[in-house]
């Protein structure tokens, strides 16, 4: 008598390799797509988590591109509270697939429709990006000049990245109805008002998800650029929701909606790949989770257990020991931010409107 199931491999059984963290079972937490090394040129961008993980993978001794590098200029904690040196570009956190769909648009065309621009007691301010200049800038014209010269750096980064990776971390956003853009956090958080006129909330659906991803592959095709992508999930819980459930609630279905995303077009579609760090930090399949004494930020051992079987996977050992890019001293944007957050992240400000 014969099953399907007699000949497969020890990584398909939960007793076998579920709740270990040695190398034969890192390794096989991903079975990779396409050939990566460490010379391959990799793009980082995505949700606060992927912050960690270009942290880790730069002291890793990856080949990570680094678009408006500052770190020759500037200290690393004021590279970071610039928005410098914390992703392949200074676009801040791209928590949602349309976000990164837009960049792209806007990094590949030759006149994109402008971002709006915010203001805060006289100063002025990206809405796409608006914590890369903790202060403001002085006039309007400097910050739609500010975003050319970044949308040109972007450019430049897609132009010779091999492979993308890409965390996702919400389906919830707020869309500024004028531009039509997928804003990071909503206007009044950070900078600007609120209007009800001006912008509308919405919760991304799947169809909506895996659409986006799909035409940020077929955008970067019609240009001629051949990266291929790796889709993470971000561990990190949303701070509070807009859409009228329990945050809980809210959490679970937006990493739902994201992790079949990221499932389907792993099975379907050979540009895309999916590497688990969301299970990593959050579920026990390597003695986690790995997260902090508020649930919200993972762990540095997380992390590097993160790398490892990134490392692992890919062949290249264990390549996560820690370097200089390993301080966590980040200083906090001018909204005060609970202590557990170590990133910057515009979502973490939504803390200070709490009652």
């Amino acid at each position: 008598m014969r099953s399907p199931y007699q000949d497969l491999p020890e990584r398909a059984f939960w007793r076998s390799c579920v709740g270990r963290d040695d190398d034969a079972a890192l390794a096989q937490l991903w079975a990779p797509k396409a050939g990566i090394t460490r010379q391959t040129a990799l793009m980082t961008i995505g949700s606060c988590f992927a912050q960690h993980l270009h942290r880790a993978l730069v002291r890793g001794g990856w080949h990570v591109l680094q678009g408006e590098d500052m770190s020759a200029h500037m200290p690393t904690n004021l590279c970071h509270r610039f928005g410098y040196n914390l992703f392949s570009g200074r676009y801040g956190n791209v928590y949602t697939a349309r976000q990164f769909r837009q960049l792209i648009e806007q990094a590949l065309s030759p006149d994109p429709v402008p971002a709006p621009i915010w203001e805060r007691q006289g100063r002025f301010f990206d809405a796409l990006r608006p914590t890369v200049e903790p202060e403001g800038l002085g006039h309007p014209d400097e910050v739609a000049q500010s975003r050319k010269e970044h949308l040109g750096a972007v450019r430049a980064v897609l132009e010779n990245t091999e492979c993308i990776i890409v965390t996702l971390g919400l389906t919830e956003s707020w869309i500024d109805t004028a531009s039509g853009y997928a804003l990071p956090t909503a206007p009044g958080t950070v900078a600007g008002d609120h209007d009800p006129a001006c912008e509308t909330f919405h919760n991304f659906t799947h169809g909506e998800v895996l659409e986006d991803l799909k035409a940020s592959r077929d955008l970067l095709r019609a240009a001629g650029l051949p990266a291929r992508f790796i889709l993470t999930v971000s561990p990190v819980p949303l701070v509070a929701t807009a859409g009228g459930d329990h945050v809980a609630s809210a959490t679970a279905y937006s990493k739902a909606v994201l992790r079949a995303v990221c499932g389907e077009l792993q099975m379907s579609d050979p540009d895309f790949d999916y590497f688990p760090a969301y299970e990593i930090i959050t579920t026990t399949i390597a003695r986690g989770p790995y997260l902090d004494q508020f649930a919200r930020q993972p762990t540095d051992d997380g992390v590097q257990l993160v790398l490892r079987a990134f490392s692992l996977a890919l062949g290249a050992g264990d390549t996560a020991g820690k370097g200089p890019e390993d301080s966590p001293a980040i200083p906090p944007v001018p909204v005060p931010a609970p202590a557990d957050d170590d990133t910057i992240c515009e979502e973490i400000l939504l803390e200070a409107f709490r009652k």
